[in-house]
């Protein structure tokens, strides 16, 4: 499978945010454990640590699911969309963390073996009340460490992105395992009421940001019908974009960058075919469209890489009315040639690729 495979580079861009990110995990973590000492000074350092990682590993997936309806919103939320794979990882860690401290605690002690333990331990299946919530917790630990095993894109690749996708809608099953073995943990342990009521506002802005993304895409798409014979959509004044840079949008669910450069207006889908890296951010070199990541390059008037390489991503017709920017959101087929939107230099007032 891997006959082609090279290693990849984390860009500057990259390792800022997982700096940012680790110095968050971090913060989060000492200032937990303070607040704990605080009002628990009796607490083990085994408790600490469970309480600590499990918290820190379900905030990190309710941030996680946000983030998709957040950038269809809008799309200052991209470059957090751009990066998420890697906060999936670090969720799987944290969370592997608070599994084992758990499975050492409760069930590493006794002469059964410790995974046989978790299912053999509390055999109340047909009870709620005393259900055992850690199987729970396990398999959606197995559904996360198969989605961090498979993050990086040389599985993307190989699996298809149709396959890599389904494997990764795998994370709203374990969200709702999770669900369940926190709230079942908390009704068969302390009780906490503060944790139960964290988990529904959790819950409520995860499902209400689903829902608002579902129903402004459906108005999109409604208004789109409603425009009959104009599908195009007005995106941006030209002074915007600056040359040999790119205006990103999302339109109709559609991630499009509009890039400038010699007097002529392009657009291709926005995400790189390496590692969905964010097109939009790069800018015209050698005439190629660049990704900021990893340098990958694409022909801005057809979406084609430059011989030998073979990638290929969508294309767009533009349009230039009186200084506006104006995109057609239904894509042509990857590498499909588009001539480009020729800039009036003049007034700027009439341009189209048409």
């Amino acid at each position: 499978m891997s006959l082609d495979y090279s290693p990849v580079l984390w860009s500057k861009r990259k390792k800022k945010y997982d700096w940012i990110m680790a110095g968050l995990m971090g913060f989060y973590l000492v200032l937990f454990s303070v607040l704990q000492l605080v009002f628990y000074p009796e607490i083990t350092a085994e408790t600490l640590i469970i309480r600590a990682t499990g918290t820190l590993a379900l905030l990190m997936l309710h941030v996680i699911l946000t983030i998709g309806p957040l950038c269809r919103l809008s799309p200052h939320f991209l470059p957090v969309l751009y990066n998420r794979r890697h906060l999936g990882v670090g969720m799987f860690l944290v969370a592997l963390v608070h599994g084992v401290f758990n499975v050492f605690q409760f069930h590493a002690l006794g002469d059964t073996n410790p995974i046989v333990s978790i299912f053999s331990a509390n055999e109340n299946y047909a009870s709620y009340g005393n259900f055992p919530f850690q199987t729970l917790g396990f398999f959606a630990l197995l559904i996360l460490f198969l989605m961090a095993a498979t993050s990086h894109d040389f599985w993307l690749k190989n699996l298809t992105p149709k396959v890599w996708k389904a494997l990764h809608t795998g994370v709203y099953f374990a969200y709702t395992l999770i669900i369940f073995h926190v709230l079942l943990g908390s009704y068969q342990g302390e009780g906490n009421g503060g944790m139960l009521g964290l988990l529904v506002a959790g819950m409520a802005i995860v499902i209400g940001l689903h829902l608002i993304a579902a129903r402004v895409n459906l108005q999109e798409k409604i208004a789109e019908e409603k425009t009959g014979d104009d599908p195009f959509q007005k995106v941006c004044a030209l002074s915007e974009i600056e040359e040999k840079r790119a205006k990103a949008v999302i339109i109709n669910g559609e991630n499009i960058a509009i890039f400038k450069y010699d007097g002529k207006l392009s657009a291709v889908h926005n995400l790189c075919k390496h590692q969905n890296g964010p097109l939009g951010e790069g800018k015209i070199v050698d005439g190629c469209i660049t990704c900021p990541w990893h340098g990958y390059q694409y022909l801005p008037h057809n979406g084609q890489s430059p011989p030998p390489f073979e990638e290929k991503v969508k294309t767009y017709d533009v349009e230039l009315r009186n200084g506006e920017v104006f995109v057609n959101p239904i894509g042509y087929m990857e590498g499909e040639e588009r001539p480009p939107c020729l800039i009036n230099q003049k007034n700027q007032n009439v341009g189209t690729n048409k």
